[in-house]
């Protein structure tokens, strides 16, 4: 019942027991994919590589039945090496080309059969088919089909998989043009991607700036809370009109420029610059005015935000591990993410030896084992989803414990140890179940979005549309049930009640105080997003200022938009842990106002600041009351809390 009372950090009791032994089955199950596919000898064929007859590189191999050239003993030949490695099928998403097992990469380019045969008997590795001995490489008729494709490009051994690549990778730009459709000219794409790698530092050096910049402003937002939103707005304002204005100035420069002694690649190249420059500053120009507009809208609306944006700042003094919070889930991201990529791997090359139309050998999984990949995509979403709400329950956890100490001498030595100490030993079963609900409706809508891509250009505009709005629908749905989780998970913190419990005590309080929840998403996720606007201006800024002094010889194009989406990333990363520790403050807050009154043996948990914003915000609801009803009928659920106090 929502009746029953509240008594944070006084019982602790095991949660959601049930879901915790069925995720625990469900990552025995992921270990036995991972297994299986070793067991079967996928290890070995990943690692060490295999020819097109089945062979396995780097050792002897059994003969297979009715596969000619197999059971060949390739001790000596440790190395991958594909006839055609440029001739990439997309369908299938591998090389169409003949394998062999060669003793070394050719490590120069080879132009002509000669140079092939020489680099055979100089190095002992033999380019051309086993049926064709290196003395007959310029001699034979059929040399033409049984040696790699000239010339030959110079490779090198990719580090612990043992498969000749090509050093040049504009041989795999073209890969790039056929997934990437909206490009009609492509000497464009070809000019994107020398950008990037001519930029390569830059993008690099811009990308650890936007890191450093994203802890400065954590640690600004430390000390300055409470001026922080107005000192965000104002920088905000200078950022975007100066990065619109220097945008329009170098449009103004580099089409006044002189282009008669420029070559005919450089002019297209500064042709593709200006046009750059033309829809940046466009762009620039009408997200300044909108971000105005919004502003001018919402300025009213900031003495909430101001004073939990306070109380933050002191949870981030009380608790400075926090800052750290998103470095320990992304490893544990990428260390997952990892195993994961490495499994699929493993099954992309387990199964039995088959003999394709071409005579060569394909090894597949037949029976039910064939929809193992099926279980291990949901295991990705689960898992990665059960990382991401194990961060979420520590974060509500430890500023829970800063919270409902009265005395902030009495915390912890380590709060956020502390939380995770109280995850592992109750609530895992809870947070399993959470991000189960999540995976249970991010499955469907990635599903519908991968049949709307298979089906692009081939529905009509009725089934285009339903999809489209299935997909915006469970979008929705998903960001709702994430927020609806966060507290959630804040409620079993407080009161280590199972996850439908807490969820419907977090959603009952929640709808109690409907109005403070829209203020302080709206108002407060904006300046959170502000800080993020900053950090990519800043970034962008600089990015523009280093990379203008390329233009004449580069595309700079796509090495700024990576930079950007690196630094809104990185931004996003650390500002959403203040936005979690603000979320759960509130939880808190509105807990603290609902069943407390400030007499004896009830009295309130809340910080100075806050009883100070509830005492403010009462007397300002008796002064609109007076001056304006639409004003008084704001202020009265910020002030309903301590109408008994």
């Amino acid at each position: 019942s929502s009746k029953r009372e509240w008594k944070p950090l006084e019982d602790r009791s095991c949660t959601d027991i049930p879901w915790l032994l069925l995720f625990i089955l469900f990552c025995i199950g992921m270990g036995f994919i991972c297994g299986f596919s070793i067991a079967t000898g996928a290890a070995a064929r990943l690692v060490s590589g295999y020819d097109s007859y089945g062979n396995i590189c780097g050792q002897k191999n059994t003969k297979l039945e009715a596969i000619p050239n197999s059971g060949m003993d390739h001790t000596q030949r440790k190395y991958v090496f594909f006839l055609d490695p440029c001739n990439l099928d997309l369908i299938n998403r591998k090389i169409k080309s003949v394998a062999l097992c060669v003793a070394a990469c050719p490590r120069q380019e080879l132009k002509t059969l000669s140079d092939v045969q020489k680099f055979a008997e100089i190095n002992g590795s033999a380019l051309c088919s086993y049926n064709l001995k290196p003395s007959e490489y310029t001699t034979s008729p059929k040399s033409s089909v049984l040696c790699p494709k000239l010339p030959v490009p110079a490779s090198a051994p990719i580090p612990f998989f043992h498969r000749c690549a090509p050093v040049n990778i504009s041989c795999y730009a073209k890969f790039a043009e056929a997934l990437i459709t909206f490009v009609s000219d492509n000497s464009v794409l070809h000019r994107l991607i020398s950008g990037v790698m001519t930029s390569k530092e830059i993008i690099l050096g811009l990308c650890l700036l936007s890191l450093v910049l994203s802890m400065i402003l954590m640690v600004i937002i430390r000390y300055i809370s409470r001026v922080l939103v107005w000192i965000l707005t104002i920088l905000v304002i200078l950022g975007s009109l100066g990065g619109t204005g220097v945008l329009w100035w170098l449009y103004a420069k580099q089409r006044r420029s002189p282009k008669e002694t420029v070559t005919p690649e450089q002019l297209q190249i500064a042709e593709d610059n200006l046009r750059a420059l033309l829809i940046y500053a466009i762009s620039a120009t009408v997200f300044t005015v909108i971000l105005f507009l919004i502003m001018l809208v919402m300025r009213k609306r900031v003495a909430l935000t101001i004073a939990l944006f306070h109380v933050a700042g002191k949870v981030f003094i009380h608790l400075p591990l926090l800052v750290f919070q998103p470095f320990w889930t992304f490893f544990a991201l990428v260390l997952f993410w990892v195993y994961w990529i490495m499994t699929l791997l493993f099954l992309g090359t387990t199964g039995s030896p088959v003999q394709n139309e071409q005579g060569f050998v394909e090894f597949k999984i037949s029976g039910p084992l064939q929809y193992m990949w099926w279980y291990h995509v949901v295991g990705l979403i689960w898992i990665s989803e059960f990382i991401l709400a194990c961060q979420q329950m520590t974060v509500a956890g430890a500023v829970v414990t800063y919270y409902f100490t009265r005395d902030k001498r009495n915390l912890p030595f380590t709060p956020i140890l502390a939380s995770v100490n109280r995850l592992i030993r109750y609530h895992l079963g809870t947070v399993a179940k959470g991000s189960f609900i999540i995976t249970l409706v991010k499955i469907p809508r990635m599903i519908l979005m991968y049949i709307h891509s298979q089906l692009k250009g081939k529905e009509n505009a009725c089934a285009r549309c339903v999809l489209k709005s299935c997909i915006c629908c469970l979008w929705c749905l998903e960001k709702c049930l994430n927020y609806l989780n966060q507290n959630a998970y804040t409620a079993t913190a407080i009161n280590s009640t199972n996850f439908c419990t807490s969820a419907k005590d977090a959603f009952v309080i929640l709808v109690e105080n409907a109005l403070r929840v829209a203020t302080i998403n709206t108002v407060g996720d904006f300046m959170l997003f502000l800080g993020k606007v900053l950090i990519v201006c800043s970034t962008g800024l600089a990015g523009i200022m280093l990379l203008n002094y390329q233009q004449d010889y580069t595309v700079w194009v796509l090495p700024l938009i990576i930079v950007c989406l690196f630094a809104f990333l990185v931004a996003h990363c650390f500002l959403s842990i203040y936005e979690m520790v603000v979320d759960v403050l509130f939880l808190c807050f509105a807990i603290d106002t609902k069943y407390n009154d400030g007499s004896p043996g009830r009295e309130f948990y809340m910080d100075k600041v806050l009883m100070e914003f509830v005492e403010n915000s009462r007397k300002a609801m008796k002064e609109a009351g007076k001056g304006g009803v639409a004003d008084a009928r704001e202020l009265k659920p910020m002030a309903s809390g301590a109408s008994s106090a």
